[in-house]
Parts: C-alpha cells; sequence; structure tokens
C-alpha cells in the first residue's frame, strides 16, 4: 500500500517526523537503514540531512540524486507518535463540495451568488486557506447549510436544491 506523507519535520541525528495524510505522525530514525544502504550514511552530515524534502507526491523524502527514501517504509516501520484528528478545514471543505454540488451549482456559480472569490472557493473545498466566519456563513446560506453542520455533520439526504440556483441560471442566460 502507498502511504501519501504532507510534512516532514528534522529532529536530532538523523531522526525525523512524517505527518502522513491520513492523520498519522510517525517517528524515524534513519540510521536503521545505514547497514542495508550503506549510501544512506552520507545522512549523519547535518548540513545534507536537513536538505531533505519530500516530493512532489509525497510518495518519499529526497536529499540528492543519489539519495532518497520512500515515504511508505517510513509509514510502516516508523514508531507511531500520534494521530491527528481530520482538520477541521478539511471537513469544512467536504460540506461545502458535497452541498454545492447537491444544488446543482459550479465553484462559478456559487462564487457570483456569494460574491466570494471562485479560487477561494476552490481552495476552501479542497481543505486549504483560513476561511473566515463570514465567509463560511456566506456560503453555507448559499447552499442552505447550517453553521453548526460543521461541528455535528450534515445530512444531505433530504437536502432540497437550492432556491438561488434556479434565480442564478436565469440570471446567467439574460447576461
Amino acid at each position: 500500500m502507498i502511504h501519501t506523507a504532507k510534512t516532514l519535520k528534522f529532529l536530532q541525528g538523523t531522526s525525523l517526523e512524517v505527518t502522513f495524510i491520513d492523520g498519522r505522525v510517525i517517528r524515524y530514525d534513519m540510521a536503521v537503514m545505514f547497514n542495508k544502504y550503506p549510501q544512506l550514511k552520507a545522512l549523519t552530515n547535518r548540513e545534507l540531512f536537513l536538505k531533505g524534502h519530500l516530493d512532489k507526491g509525497g510518495y518519499g523524502i529526497i536529499w540528492n540524486d543519489e539519495l532518497d527514501f520512500s515515504a511508505s517504509s517510513i509509514y510502516e516501520n516508523g514508531e507511531l507518535v500520534r494521530e491527528e484528528s481530520p482538520e477541521l478545514n478539511k471537513k469544512l471543505g467536504e460540506i461545502l463540495r458535497t452541498g454545492r454540488l447537491r444544488h446543482y451549482l459550479s465553484q462559478e456559480e456559487l462564487a457570483r451568488l456569494s460574491k466570494i472569490d471562485q479560487g477561494d472557493i476552490s481552495r476552501f473545498e479542497k481543505g486549504q486557506g483560513n476561511p473566515t466566519l463570514k465567509k463560511i456563513a456566506v456560503l453555507f446560506d448559499c447552499l442552505d447549510i447550517q453553521i453548526k453542520e460543521i461541528v455535528i455533520g450534515y445530512d444531505f439526504s433530504n437536502a432540497i436544491k437550492n432556491p438561488y440556483a434556479k434565480l442564478l441560471k436565469e440570471q446567467n442566460k439574460q447576461e
């Protein structure tokens, strides 16, 4: 199984902590691999060690052209330090996206209704950015979702189509 890392933190010596997208934070000491992979001994050079970074997909750590290590190996063989609960922003994003789709609105249409930039809506739906309470309230109002749904969850099975969606579609035809 492939495990995707989202953050990397360097600790003392050759130890590091990796946070994975499932919320698990794993500590791993690269020194345990020195016998199996002698080229990794180069990581005892602190300057080189600190140059490590996650690759674009979060599938591994890269130090240079010759040194890399898979995130899955760290996940499977490292020490679980803690599990972080899913981020509130991610839950908010899921509620916004589901509500928008339930009302048959594109991000552009929701942006026009809410007067909030479409790029912001996209970021919020991905769980990125830090929306203000005012923006959350405006978006939720457009989607007929109550703020309390962030905490207790939202049941979309009985949601009705947003009455503003029809008005917006008519407005778009006139333009």
